[in-house]
């Protein structure tokens, strides 16, 4: 098969396709979906979900996971609640509070790259770490009463149209990451991380320092969602965010990122993301309760994880047979 050919049958050109089909077929069938004022809601949904899965990809990529990400946003939001109500300026706090994402970020570096701990065990422990220092921050208290500059910047369009302003933010984030992993030698050590840690050791790649700022990046950019999650429901809640790792992995995997590491695109990763939430926004405007979006949300995961696999396994026989059968002709 043509180089071309197997890009248009690529698993990142499915989900590209199939999120167009939802698009469409969402806003024919389901009353308000195509609406502008639902474009708006449904951009500034999905918005952390993008923004922490952009460093999430790389991090997958490398073959390791961050599950503490929701709780990062969620520990950056009451610290900024707090900090908000002893009297700092908001223009103080969410430089802090992006640090204090990178610091938490640093700390599953640290214990993944230094004390070479499986991240999966790291990140739930932190994951509930996090969550239980951000109870303890702001108790079950909620700050409010943010500047109105800010949260009618986070809420509000560019000019009169349907666009939402933190889209800016995410769209520049997203072309820098993008670069980054498929245009740089970053990217490509990234890839070799993921692909097979220790022959990318071999080629003189330092893949723990690697690691290691991935995951910084992982926190702070899970630091600024928090802080626009806060801006935008005017609410710091010791628990905003709950749940969210689950979506953005999903989003992440139903991009085409492999969850064993060394595959995956942004642009495919960007497309999930949209999938995802397009089908929770066209569920809620239907009255599905939560708990069902969480059911959707856990089948794609695991669709996610399986089909790639399937697909994979049923070419390679393919490959296989045909090679099996050529020498005989």
């Amino acid at each position: 098969m043509s180089e071309r050919g197997s890009r248009l049958l690529s698993w990142d050109t499915a989900v590209i396709v199939v999120t167009v089909l939802v698009l469409v077929v969402a806003s024919g069938a389901v009353e308000n979906f195509g609406t502008s004022r639902n474009f708006t809601f449904l951009l500034l949904d999905l918005l952390p979900i993008a923004l922490v899965a952009l460093p999430m990809t790389f991090v997958i990529v490398t073959g390791e996971i961050d599950l503490s990400v929701a709780s990062t946003l969620g520990l950056t939001s009451a610290v900024m609640g707090s900090l908000w109500d002893a009297g700092m300026t908001i223009e103080s706090i969410i430089p802090l509070c992006l640090v204090l994402g990178a610091v938490l970020g640093a700390l599953n570096g640290f214990f993944v790259t230094v004390l070479k701990l499986p991240s999966l065990a790291v990140t739930i422990g932190t994951l509930a770490l996090y969550r239980g220092l951000a109870f303890v921050v702001l108790g079950d208290n909620a700050v409010a009463d943010f500047p109105r500059a800010y949260t009618s910047w986070v809420t509000g369009t560019i000019g009169d149209g349907p666009i939402p302003n933190v889209l800016i933010p995410l769209v520049v984030l997203a072309l820098l990451f993008g670069i980054v992993l498929h245009a740089t030698p970053v990217g490509r050590s990234v890839f070799a991380a993921g692909a097979g840690e220790q022959a990318a050791r071999f080629a003189g790649i330092r893949t723990g320092r690697l690691k290691f700022w991935l995951y910084v990046v992982s926190g702070a950019v899970a630091g600024l969602a928090g802080v626009l999650w806060t801006l935008r429901y005017s609410s710091a809640r010791a628990d905003n965010g709950f749940g969210l790792e689950l979506a953005v992995v999903a989003a992440v995997l139903l991009g085409g990122v492999s969850i064993f590491g060394g595959k995956g695109t942004l642009p495919g990763v960007l497309a999930g993301v949209v999938l995802l939430a397009s089908l929770q926004n066209a569920l809620r405007l239907q009255d599905v309760s939560n708990e069902a979006l969480n059911i959707v949300t856990g089948v794609l995961l695991i669709v996610s994880v399986l089909l790639p696999n399937i697909v994979t396994s049923a070419r390679t026989a393919v490959r296989r047979r045909r090679q099996a059968i050529s020498p005989e002709r």
